[in-house]
């Protein structure tokens, strides 16, 4: 039984396995509570902004378009499952995404982000 003991207001005592530093955020008794991202129990979802245009991207389609802007291809992998982008067959450029949208992590989103610095954020939805 690893993890971290919190004690709420009433001194209910709950253990969280995998802290993260929204799981030890107060919410209040009569709130739901929120699912997570598939990453962390308890985390706050977080969504890809498009910059320039301040657009929240919400699908594989708006995803394309905007990584068209900036250079990128759609490549057909050999590996079933993925969507993957690249930037040109001279550099080795990839971003390697899960095959459905809702399946997008953080860690996928950070690494759009990365690729393409000025351009993308990872934000908490307002």
């Amino acid at each position: 039984m690893s993890g971290v003991w919190i004690f709420d207001r009433r001194g209910v005592a709950r253990l969280i396995t995998h802290p993260t530093r929204e799981s030890f955020e107060q919410r209040s008794d009569h709130q739901p509570r929120q699912p997570g991202t598939a990453t962390a129990p308890g985390a706050r979802p977080r969504v890809l902004v498009y910059l320039p245009a301040n657009q929240v991207i919400r699908s594989y389609d708006e995803l394309e378009q905007r990584l068209g802007e900036l250079g990128w291809t759609r490549y057909r992998p050999k590996v079933d499952g993925l969507v993957q982008f690249h930037r040109s067959a001279s550099t080795a450029h990839l971003i390697s995404l899960p095959k459905r949208f809702a399946d997008l992590k953080p860690f996928h989103m950070y690494d759009i982000v990365v690729k393409n610095r000025s351009f993308f954020q990872v934000r908490h939805p307002c």
